[in-house]
C-alpha cells in the first residue's frame, strides 16, 4: 500500500472546529499540512501527534491529541483518504 497524502474533513468534524479554540484548530491544520507533505507513515512517527488506534466501539479508527483535551478523530475511508469525524474534548479515556 502506498503512503496516504491527501486528507479530508467532513461537515461534523468543520462543525466542531468551529466551536473549539484557535490554538487546537491551528494544530488540527498543522498535522493535515504535515500529512501532505511528508505522507501519513512518517507523520506517525512524530510523537507530538500520539496518533493511535482506538478500541471498542470505535475500534477501525484512530485519534490524534490535539492538546491533553482535544482529540481529533479520522478513518481511513474506502477511496483511500483520510478523513476527520470528529473533533472531540475528552476527559480521561472517555472516548
Amino acid at each position: 500500500m502506498s503512503d496516504l497524502f491527501n486528507v479530508i474533513v467532513s461537515a461534523r468534524a468543520m462543525g466542531d472546529l468551529k466551536k473549539i479554540p484557535l490554538s487546537i484548530a491551528l494544530k488540527l491544520h498543522s498535522w493535515i499540512q504535515d500529512v501532505g507533505n511528508r505522507g501519513l507513515r512518517e507523520v506517525r512517527k512524530i510523537p507530538g501527534y500520539h496518533d493511535e488506534p482506538l478500541k471498542g466501539k470505535r475500534q477501525g479508527q484512530r485519534s490524534i491529541r490535539l492538546n491533553i483535551a482535544y482529540r481529533a478523530i479520522y478513518i481511513l475511508n474506502k477511496t483511500g483518504e483520510i478523513e476527520f469525524i470528529e473533533v472531540k474534548e475528552v476527559n480521561k479515556h472517555d472516548y
